[in-house]
């Protein structure tokens, strides 16, 4: 913001003459005397009428001395504190997480981040990792905690904070539950829960089908993993649940060849949004986590 023509005539102002202004702001007296023509342009007005070798105020440069000097002010004080807020973590903070991510992983970080900087407001949004995903892109929210997807959108930057492998599960009653080395596509003849199929967990999950040219059974869909692990306990379908939601009324099915689906979850921001210093505090408090 261009305060240079306000600050010269407060200067002319005080000196009392284009001469003293131009010594004491290091310019010429063009340069004074063009700055003063500026301001009189802007406000269609006349500043100061000359008067011999000298000038004299008007009405109008009278009137509008205290207002200059106060917006002046006003500008001054507001610069140093928009500076100083650069370096304070406070204000608000909106973000989102996947609900198996906040119920599982995040609260010990965000008591953590909340103790350490009581000043920031917190705003947390429980929403499916794909729309959080979607929401930073958008800049609706500062960042996301998300299931991180099986291919990065160069859009965006991903930090990965949590290994959480997925593992082939059926209810204790279920006949897979006591099979052993259980093949792919023998698993593809039994129904399973999945999350939807745009899911980030349920393309990890199609992709190993569709690498033997399989696709499993699915006979119902819905995406809270809590939902699909109770469905799966009363023995509705098989699914692949984390471990973190391994209980004992599930059993995990005795897979060929041991095998075993890894997803990763960690956070991912907008590069092209500029960080506010609670960011970058949260940033810095998952760091030793990655």
């Amino acid at each position: 913001m261009n305060t240079t023509n306000l600050t010269t005539f407060v200067t002319v102002m005080h000196t009392g003459s284009i001469s003293g202004a131009a010594e004491k702001l290091f310019i010429t007296q063009p340069a004074v005397s063009k700055r003063i023509k500026n301001l009189e342009d802007e406000f269609n007005i006349t500043l100061f009428d000359t008067v011999g070798r000298g000038i004299v105020p008007t009405q109008a440069a009278i009137e509008m001395l205290p207002h200059a000097k106060r917006w002046l002010e006003d500008y001054e004080n507001f610069k140093i504190n928009l500076q100083h807020s650069q370096h304070i973590v406070s204000g608000k903070l909106v973000i989102g997480t996947s609900h198996h991510i906040g119920l599982h992983h995040l609260a010990p970080v965000l008591k953590h981040f909340i103790q350490t900087y009581p000043a920031v407001q917190l705003e947390v949004h429980f929403v499916d990792s794909e729309k959080a995903h979607k929401a930073v892109l958008d800049g609706d929210l500062s960042l996301a905690f998300v299931t991180l997807p099986p291919v990065y959108d160069k859009r965006l930057t991903y930090h990965t904070l949590w290994s959480d492998p997925l593992y082939f599960m059926t209810g204790t009653l279920s006949p897979l539950a006591t099979k052993s080395n259980v093949t792919l596509e023998q698993l593809a003849r039994y129904p399973a829960i999945l999350p939807s199929a745009n899911t980030f967990t349920s393309q990890i999950t199609l992709a190993e089908f569709a690498k033997h040219n399989l696709k499993p059974y699915a006979t119902m869909s819905t995406n809270p993993l809590e939902s699909i692990r109770m469905l799966v306990s009363v023995g509705l379908g098989w699914s692949v649940l984390p471990q973190t939601m391994v209980s004992q009324d599930l059993e995990r099915i005795d897979m060929a060849d041991n095998i075993e689906l890894q997803r990763y979850l960690g956070v991912v921001i907008n590069p092209k949004l500029t960080q506010s210093s609670s960011v970058t505090a949260l940033l810095d408090l998952l760091a030793p986590i990655e």
